[in-house]
């Protein structure tokens, strides 16, 4: 089983740094090149590029909480969260919804 992951190919793993603008600001945002990956399938799915849908989700958390703590954090867990839904996994953690 670990060489299924062991042997996966490192430029899936490079951090790769894109500059985007939110909130007005031009920032930069460093992922691994598989989150890249699946940024831009989800962007494609919701029919807008990576960076219109890095900007739309970036002011909707912001409106919605006030802040946006660790953005690139929250990038990494949107695109799990949408592989999950796409395997037909719950979308809520169990032990989420007792925090």
């Amino acid at each position: 089983m670990c060489r299924i992951y062991a042997g996966t190919d490192p430029r899936a793993y490079r951090p790769v740094r894109r500059s985007v603008r939110l909130g007005g600001m031009v920032t930069s945002i460093r992922l691994e090149a598989r989150f890249w990956e699946i940024l831009d399938s989800i962007a494609a799915e919701e029919g807008m590029s990576t960076a219109r849908f890095l900007t739309v989700l970036h002011d909707e958390v912001l409106e919605l909480r006030g802040e946006v703590e660790n953005f690139a954090s929250l990038l990494r867990v949107v695109c799990t969260t949408w592989l999950a839904r796409r395997a037909g996994l719950p979308g809520t953690l169990p032990a989420l919804q007792e925090v």
